[in-house]
Order: structure tokens, then C-alpha cells, then sequence
């Protein structure tokens, strides 16, 4: 049996689904029943408890062969993720997938790389088999943005010129069920993207596309951005990581793009135009 954390989230969601459909044996992690039979449907083995509860994060490893492993960047991340990987150790699971992100790296001046890179450390050295699948910048990430799309048809961001091989969660869905339900790929660090690096100008001209309204990309200074962001509600935490995650993208640190998706599930990954296409009505379509 497979356990599913994160199960609720953009790509949780997406692994289930892709389990299901393989007809896996699964299980899924998640903090509110209700919430999880709204998103995952019903008719699923769902586990109760919380990442900082080690009890209730050992009870759900009870009959697990596989886990995923998928924690929300949080300052508490490292934490809850080498909770899930010593209570996998401890219960002889036989196999661990991470999801991490593209550049994790010890000691990244982001933090989500640095904590993504931490628990990545922390998994190698429990002796757990595992495949760690890091991530490009999601397409959902987009969300973020709606409102203002909805607002007044404009995509505000510190982007300036950034290029980005930008992956759909639906590719990363498919590719994690895909090496949960084959075999040999312990010990693999696979790198994810889409098919094209694409400018914050491209996205705002995708969604123009696909909403049948006019979209303008928008570019801010950090500051502003980080102004704007803190003005939000947002956490200090996360409002100077979100600016830090612009000033690396216009650096080129997710531009590059592999084809590790077409080889681990036989297709192309998909393009902005269909993401945004299928999402059209949240950004106001």
C-alpha cells in the first residue's frame, strides 16, 4: 500500500487521481476528512493527524510499503518531513518518493531550496530506497495571481524577462505514480520541467488566449512586490521568498529544461496553453 501526503494540495491531488486510475492501493494523509473527501472523492483509505503529531504520523504508516513524500513549504518543513521520513524508516517501508523542487541546494539563499535540500540530506542517510522528483516552478503557482487577472486583467510579478521551463502538476502527478508503481528508480534524483522556457509575457499572453480577454504582464520592482505582498496578509517569511524566487528565476536558475517527463511516462509534458486552457475559468474566462 501506497501513502499519500500532501494529498489535497495541486499535486497531491494529481498523484491520487493517477494512483487510482493504476488501480494502487492507497492511502492518504490529510488534517480534515472533510476537506479531503471534497477534493479526493470518496470510497479512499484516508489517514487523520498532522505532520507536527509523530504519533498520529506513525499510526498511518501501519501496513505501508510506499510513501510520497509531499510537506507545504513551511518554516517548520524540515521538521514535519523528517518526521514522516524516521516514522517510514522505523516501520520498514521499502521505498520513499520525495517531491523537492528545482535547485535545492544546502545553504540556498531561498529557503524552500535550503529546506527542500535539507530533508533530501536527512532521507539519503536513513537508508530508505528513494527517489527524490525535483520540480520546476509549477504552472499552478499561477493561482496566486488570479485576483488580479479577474481584477483588471494584468499579471504583476518581478519577473522582468525571466525564462522559465514552467511543468504542469498534472506531469508531475504522472510521473510520481508512475515510478510508485514501477521499479528501478531507487537511488534517482529525477529533474522536472516542461517542455519550453517561457517568459511571464508568454503566460500573459496564454491566458489571453485562453480566457478570450486581454491579459498584461506587468513588471514590478521587488520592493513593491514585497510591499504589495506583506499589504496582502502574507507571512514576512514567505513575502521575502516569494521576491527571492523572482530575483533566481531572472537569474536563469529555471530555464533549463530536461526530458525526464517524456522518458518516465511516454508523452510530452504538457504546454502553458493547455494548463491554461483547462484552468481558464479560475483566471476569469
Amino acid at each position: 500500500m501506497i501513502l499519500v501526503t500532501g494529498a489535497t494540495g495541486n499535486v497531491g491531488q494529481e498523484i491520487v487521481r493517477r494512483l487510482r486510475d493504476r488501480g494502487a492501493p492507497l492511502r492518504a494523509f490529510v488534517r480534515d476528512l472533510d476537506t479531503a473527501r471534497r477534493r479526493l472523492g470518496d470510497g479512499l483509505d484516508l489517514a487523520t493527524g498532522d505532520f507536527s503529531d509523530q504519533a498520529s504520523v506513525r499510526r498511518a504508516m501501519d501496513g505501508i510499503e510506499q510513501v510520497l513524500l509531499s510537506v507545504p513549504n513551511s518554516p517548520r518543513q524540515v521538521e514535519y518531513e523528517v518526521n514522516v521520513i524516521d516514522a517510514a524508516a522505523a516501520a520498514g517501508v521499502r521505498r520513499i518518493v520525495k517531491l523537492s523542487t528545482v535547485g535545492a541546494e544546502v545553504g540556498s539563499r531561498l529557503a524552500f531550496w535550503d529546506w527542500h535540500a535539507r530533508s533530501e540530506h536527512h532521507l539519503r542517510a536513513s537508508r530508505v530506497p528513494a527517489v527524490i522528483l525535483r520540480s520546476n516552478f509549477y504552472m499552478s503557482n499561477l493561482f496566486g495571481f488570479a485576483d488580479q487577472f479577474r481584477r483588471d486583467g494584468r499579471l504583476y510579478a518581478p519577473a522582468a524577462r525571466a525564462r522559465v521551463a514552467m511543468i504542469d502538476p498534472q506531469d508531475t502527478g504522472a510521473v510520481a505514480a508512475a515510478v510508485l508503481t514501477g521499479g528501478a528508480h531507487d537511488g534517482q534524483t529525477y529533474l522536472l520541467t516542461g517542455p519550453e522556457a517561457i517568459t511571464f509575457e508568454d503566460v500573459a499572453s496564454g491566458l489571453s488566449a485562453a480566457t478570450g480577454r486581454q491579459v498584461e504582464f506587468v513588471n514590478v520592482p521587488d520592493d513593491a512586490a514585497r510591499a504589495s505582498a506583506l499589504a496582502a496578509g502574507m507571512p514576512d517569511w514567505l513575502a521575502e521568498n516569494l521576491v527571492i524566487v523572482f530575483v533566481m528565476l531572472r537569474e536563469g536558475a529555471a530555464e533549463q529544461r530536461t526530458d525526464t517527463v517524456e522518458r518516465l511516462i511516454g508523452r510530452q509534458p504538457r504546454t502553458f496553453a493547455e494548463f491554461a486552457r483547462d484552468h481558464a475559468q479560475a483566471f476569469g474566462g
